[in-house]
């Protein structure tokens, strides 16, 4: 996806401290607006916002913003995540879709945007609007590909390998420097007892490809790893190959119970000093008691390929409104009022999450050490990606949820995995 790439140093272009997003697209049949907002609808009146944001705080601190909106009356209606990216299309479709939609920028909104689907949100990105001071690389990123603005992005995070400070003095371990040094750390926490990695696949597979894709990310880089995702190479080409393999020597140091947990479910295992280390979004603070927060910290995936440039991933999650929908007004107030610094400020520190803003007027300074280091990683990386979905489809999602929960099962069929999964592939870049 060479539209999609984005470098560390575009990404901080504008003024933000960080962040990512990778969105653009056609958008035809959308309306544009003027100063306001765009298109038809009455200004107030009631304003539907389709949530899929399920964890405990994150999921407060939305509904306590939704209460305070001076603008109109808003129905807030929670889904869980996996029910909703199912149904997404359909609301987007529907007659009466609802006007505001939680989700992220990537190539799925991209194909809701050349649908048609997406409202054209430009008036935010202009003059005294709360996008308009966001940095170049979310405006560009955020466009259609005639130039016009289709997503409000609002916070992003990034993805590392987490683990307890107090954990690790207790088992007289530090974070690794290298690969092999990683490798070391599994075999002496292995000796000990301790179970190495922790992973959550029951009803979110998709967390098995945050391995694949930094594997594929450390051996073969972004750009080679944005091109698979867009369909330019194979998913048994010899360079994925060389990726599963790396995999699979991981295997043997994965909690057993990994495809019983889900994403939230596998955090426990750490937080309980049975498990050391969880390759996740920094959204997994939130997993923990709020007593041992402070204990978090993280290590990157260590370089694998020294002529490979560094690379991280950081998904941006945000909103977007519906083309289809009654209110169109109503949706620019309310995207403009979640937008806002005064509400990301609000969001975040109530959500106790380790996301950071997409607005450069929000203060930073009071952010925990955990949040500034994580900063500290994305400015020093060269590329950016969001993740396998994001920077994909969905649809390419569910080919890697099949393919790698098998291979994570059954290991030795890696040959016949990788065959049924480049044939499932083509069946979605064909479709």
């Amino acid at each position: 996806m060479s539209k999609g790439t984005i470098t560390r140093r575009e990404l901080l272009a504008g003024g933000m401290t960080l962040g990512a997003a990778s969105l653009l697209a056609a958008c035809v049949g959308t309306t544009q607006g003027g100063s306001g907002g765009g298109g038809g609808g009455a200004s107030s009146g009631l304003v539907t916002l389709q949530n899929s944001i399920q964890d405990a705080d994150p999921k407060a601190a939305l509904e306590a913003l939704v209460k305070a909106y001076p603008g109109g009356d808003v129905t807030l209606n929670s889904v869980a995540t996996e029910q909703f990216r199912a149904q997404l299309t359909n609301y987007l479709r529907s007659g009466d879709s609802p006007e505001v939609l939680s989700w992220y920028a990537g190539s799925v909104a991209r194909s809701y945007a050349e649908e048609g689907l997406l409202l054209d949100v430009s008036s935010l990105w202009e003059g005294d609007g709360p996008c308009a001071g966001f940095s170049d690389a979310l405006r560009s990123l955020s466009s259609d590909a005639s130039g016009n603005q289709i997503f409000v992005p609002t916070s992003y995070y990034w993805w590392s390998v987490f683990y307890k400070k107090s954990a690790f003095e207790k088992w007289g371990v530090e974070p690794p420097t290298s690969w092999d040094e990683f490798h070391a750390l599994c075999e002496n926490l292995s000796g000990q007892g301790i179970v190495p990695l922790t992973n959550g696949l029951s009803s979110t597979p998709w967390m098995a490809s945050g391995w694949f894709d930094y594997l594929d990310l450390r051996i073969n880089g972004a750009q080679y790893h944005r091109e698979l995702l867009a369909g330019e190479h194979a998913f048994n080409d010899p360079e994925v190959v060389a990726v599963m393999e790396e995999y699979k020597r991981l295997i043997p140091y994965f909690d057993k119970n990994a495809a019983s947990y889900t994403a939230q479910d596998a955090a426990t295992p750490v937080a309980q000093d049975t498990s050391a280390m969880y390759l996740v979004g920094a959204f997994v603070s939130g997993y923990f008691p709020e007593d041992q927060r402070d204990d978090l910290d993280f290590f990157s995936v260590p370089v694998i390929n020294d002529s490979v440039p560094t690379a991280e991933e950081a998904p941006t999650d945000g909103f977007f409104a519906a083309a289809r929908s009654d209110n169109h007004q109503g949706a620019l107030d309310l995207l403009s009022y979640l937008a806002s610094a005064e509400s990301q400020q609000q969001y975040i520190e109530q959500s106790k999450s380790s996301n950071l803003p997409t607005s450069p007027d929000v203060d930073t300074s009071a952010f925990s050490p955990l949040v500034q280091k994580g900063i500290e990683l994305l400015n020093s990386t060269e590329e950016i990606t969001q993740f396998f979905n994001r920077d994909s489809s969905d649809a390419l999602q569910a080919t890697a949820d099949t393919a790698l929960t098998k291979f994570l099962a059954q290991p030795d069929s890696m040959t016949s995995i990788l065959d049924e999964w480049q044939r499932a592939a083509e069946g979605v870049f064909a479709s």
